[in-house]
């Protein structure tokens, strides 16, 4: 998906994942044009990349970072995975191949996972390998209507040079949230020193609200029956409840999203509830480890209330992927695979106002150092 988001005018020279079914669903949209290794990453070393690259770009497990997660950050064996990436990176570099720029992406959770540890681990990386870096908070709202913010660390090589268009000299909204700016100021000094606050543009607004990525007859899903959607509505608390009865009066069509979750009641009892939004934004995309992460849909018309599981092709479309991107054929592996991504919008929207105004303008500072440029010139 970050592949589709830099777009055709990049050319990928190395792609890995571990997951064989990923690979095949890169591959059906990508060709096989020998790029791709599918493997640990523990297994890849500097001499599988070719060239110098532009762009190294690590996602990285974030199930030790994220909230559900058991509090191992960037020891756990998945997260940990940051720093198998980054030998490679480093490997790299000492044989004078560094990428031009280095971008890591995972859940916002790593800013304060172990009260802040992971977030300067991270950033202290960036720094000690001669790369000046800046943090971003992205949400995927900003761009398609799925509520995904995550977190990027975006560093260049010491020798590009940076224009001041590209930076800023405090924090700005709405890419540097208040949590990033205070983990910012926790910071060692000689860390603290390497970072930047890039400066990107906002976002256009939103082209499309959920309603409109909704499938008048999705492919790979049923509708609820009467008493399956009726038991949804009895999981739900007089709070949400009040929410479809708000949504029934709205006299149009309203379409809103359901997640499962385990509350606590007063009396310290566990109960699961079903818990919806109509505010024209999915929930955040998640892997179906469990019945629970599934999204489920919710149309409201008039009286009629109906439910269903969201199809592939919706969650597709929720990571601003075209009709035309192969997905899966089974649910549960099309389903991983988009809850999994990166919103290929954002990297768009990354990569047209960060990476390739960084690039252009370094080719174009390094050809005017050049001796025969300067006396061209006079």
């Amino acid at each position: 998906m970050v592949r589709q988001g830099l777009g055709d005018h990049w050319d990928c020279l190395f792609a890995n994942d571990f997951d064989g079914k990923k690979g095949l669903a890169y591959q059906a949209n990508w060709g096989t044009g020998g790029e791709l290794a599918v493997c640990d990453i523990a297994n890849i070393e500097a001499s599988d990349l070719p060239d110098v690259a532009d762009l190294c770009w690590g996602s990285f497990p974030c199930q030790d970072l994220s909230l559900a997660g058991r509090g191992k950050g960037l020891h756990g064996e998945r997260s940990g995975t940051f720093h198998t990436f980054w030998q490679i990176v480093q490997d790299l570099q000492s044989h004078g191949r560094g990428p031009r720029i280095v971008a890591v992406e995972n859940v916002c959770g790593a800013i304060s996972s172990r009260g802040g540890e992971d977030f300067d681990r991270i950033c202290r990386t960036f720094a000690e390998a001669g790369y000046r870096y800046g943090a971003l908070v992205i949400n995927a709202d900003h761009f398609v209507p799925q509520s995904r913010p995550r977190l990027f660390v975006i560093g260049v090589r010491n020798d590009i040079a940076i224009s001041d268009d590209l930076i800023s000299p405090e924090a700005l909204a709405p890419f540097h949230n208040a949590p990033l700016r205070r983990a910012a100021d926790r910071l060692s000094p000689e860390v603290r020193d390497k970072m930047v606050w890039w400066n990107l543009p906002s976002a256009a607004r939103r082209p499309l609200d959920f309603a409109d990525i909704i499938e008048t007859r999705p492919k790979g899903v049923e509708w609820h029956t009467p008493e399956e959607t009726r038991g949804l509505l009895d999981k739900m608390s007089p709070v949400h409840i009040a929410k479809v009865k708000a949504a029934k009066r709205a006299g149009r069509r309203v379409v809103g999203t359901i997640y499962k979750r385990t509350r606590r009641l007063p009396d310290g009892t566990k109960v699961q509830r079903a818990e919806v939004r109509f505010d024209d934004v999915a929930g955040c995309l998640r892997t179906p480890s469990g019945g629970s992460s599934r999204q489920i849909i919710m149309v409201v018309d008039g009286r009629r209330v109906r439910s269903r599981l969201i199809s592939p092709r919706e969650t597709a479309r929720l990571m601003g992927l075209p009709d035309s991107y192969r997905l899966p054929s089974n649910y549960n592996d099309a389903y991983h695979l988009t809850g999994d991504g990166v919103v290929a919008p954002v990297v768009r929207h990354i990569a047209e106002h960060l990476f390739e105004p960084l690039l252009i303008e370094s080719v174009a500072i390094a050809e005017e150092k050049r001796p025969d440029a300067r006396r061209a010139g006079q």
